[in-house]
């Protein structure tokens, strides 16, 4: 009895060790069959409601703008320069309008801006150069007699009114005149600045525009309505603006609108180039 007993057990010791051998290929290709890890939804204790979920990208036509004029403001350090990214992506919003009508030269890249938002003994007028990402130049800059004293209020397209105007300019032609070396502004805005040319409102220099007259009389001196420059500096910016580029007066709460704020213009001249930046 004994002697069967081990012969048994002998018997079932060799069918577990076939067995073994036809079962253990079949879950091993099972094994392999099965994707050894997927999309992480869970949390590591298993937690069903704790789901990872990856921030959404926004590829709009508008996300894009923004992304580009925000990028932008950075790499021009305007933001270090006192001017506010509210004034720039307005600037920015109708040089791109302005550009898509075909108002300013096509060979130059330069945006002027004037924020009347500031008072006269801030330096309020920024020459950004859009092709480098450069300011070129922050500087002091008058309004108009009639438009208020340290800080500019009022604004008018009328002649003789002494007023500054707000709005959307591009650049002419230089010419030696009554203050010397100046440049001719044409005036884009309708009932804001087009009689600009007729009241000779120009970029100019004048010996009350600096620092020197700020210390003595707490503001600037003021134009009859010219976007009047330090003396030291105008030529310069003369030479750097002339010829087609876009200036904009800017004065927040002032009544002023415009056709050249028109943001989906402006988006579809800017999201071609957002979209290189991009891909």
């Amino acid at each position: 009895m004994h002697q069967t007993s081990i012969v048994q057990r002998k018997r079932k010791s060799l069918r577990r060790q076939r067995l073994a051998r036809r079962v253990l290929p079949f879950l091993a290709s099972l094994f392999l069959a099965t994707p050894m890890a997927g999309p992480v939804t869970k949390s590591m204790a298993g937690n069903s409601h704790n789901e990872v979920r990856m921030p959404k990208v926004d590829f709009s036509p508008q996300a894009q703008f923004d992304h580009t004029l925000r990028t932008t403001y950075q790499a021009l350090g305007a933001e270090q320069e006192g001017l506010r990214f509210e004034t720039f992506a307005k600037a920015m919003t109708g040089y791109l309008n302005l550009r898509q009508a075909g108002k300013l030269a096509e060979d130059k890249q330069t945006l002027t801006v004037v924020d009347f938002d500031l008072p006269s003994t801030e330096k309020r007028l920024w020459v950004l150069d859009l092709a480098k990402n450069e300011i070129l130049f922050h500087t002091l800059v008058a309004h108009g007699h009639n438009s208020g004293e340290n800080e500019a209020t009022n604004f008018s397209n009328t002649d003789q009114s002494n007023m500054s105007s707000l709005g959307f300019y591009a650049t002419g032609s230089e010419y030696e005149g009554k203050h010397g070396h100046s440049l001719r502004l044409e005036g884009l805005d309708e009932g804001f600045n087009t009689n600009a040319a007729a009241r000779s409102v120009v970029m100019h220099g004048a010996d009350y525009v600096s620092e020197d007259f700020i210390k003595q009389n707490g503001r600037l001196g003021r134009s009859l309505g010219c976007p009047a420059l330090p003396l030291d500096q105008y030529a310069q910016i003369i030479d750097a603006v002339n010829g087609g580029t876009c200036l904009f007066l800017n004065k927040s709460d002032a009544g002023y609108s415009s056709r050249y704020l028109n943001q989906e213009a402006a988006i579809a001249a800017l999201v071609p180039t957002a979209t290189n930046h991009t891909s």
